[in-house]
């Protein structure tokens, strides 16, 4: 209990308020609440997102989830210079996208890296993330709930 107050104090700490947060996940996320409900659990992303909006009124949270690498890449470079974060669960491609990477680091937008399970747990090519290190942060083996953690890591 200790290290999270810790880690809530730390982010409370930031000098400015957020405006504009983009949550971005990649493929196979749109089927959140179908697809293997025992990982991934039954809420859809939809859901969810109207719950992180709840919880964050005063911050103007944007969604964009595709299943096609260019599409991930084109929305990080159109809102990477305008926006105060970006919450970025790239699923497979974490594992695979130097592209993704490169366009982590060409902006100014910090990012936090999210995984719904414990990539840790599961197959061994899922332990390495292209993407860790151009990001703030890693939030893995939450569930949803390492989203609204990584909201909060930006207000």
């Amino acid at each position: 209990m200790y290290h999270w107050k810790v880690v809530i104090l730390q982010l409370n700490q930031n000098d400015h308020p957020v405006k504009k947060i983009l949550i971005i996940n990649g493929p196979n996320l749109n089927l959140l609440g179908k697809r293997e409900p025992t990982i991934y659990g039954s809420q859809t992303f939809e859901d969810y997102f109207q719950t992180l909006q709840q919880l964050f009124p005063e911050v103007e949270l944007h969604y964009f989830q595709s299943n096609h690498e260019g599409a991930l890449i084109d929305k990080i470079h159109e809102i990477g210079f305008t926006f105060d974060g970006i919450v970025l669960n790239a699923g497979a491609y974490t594992h695979t996208s130097v592209a993704i990477a490169d366009a982590l680091s060409a902006i100014t937008t910090p990012a936090v890296e999210v995984h719904i399970s414990n990539v840790h747990a599961r197959e061994a090519f899922r332990h390495h993330s292209y993407l860790s290190s151009r990001v703030k942060g890693v939030i893995v083996g939450l569930g949803l709930k390492g989203y609204e953690l990584a909201v909060r890591y930006f207000i």
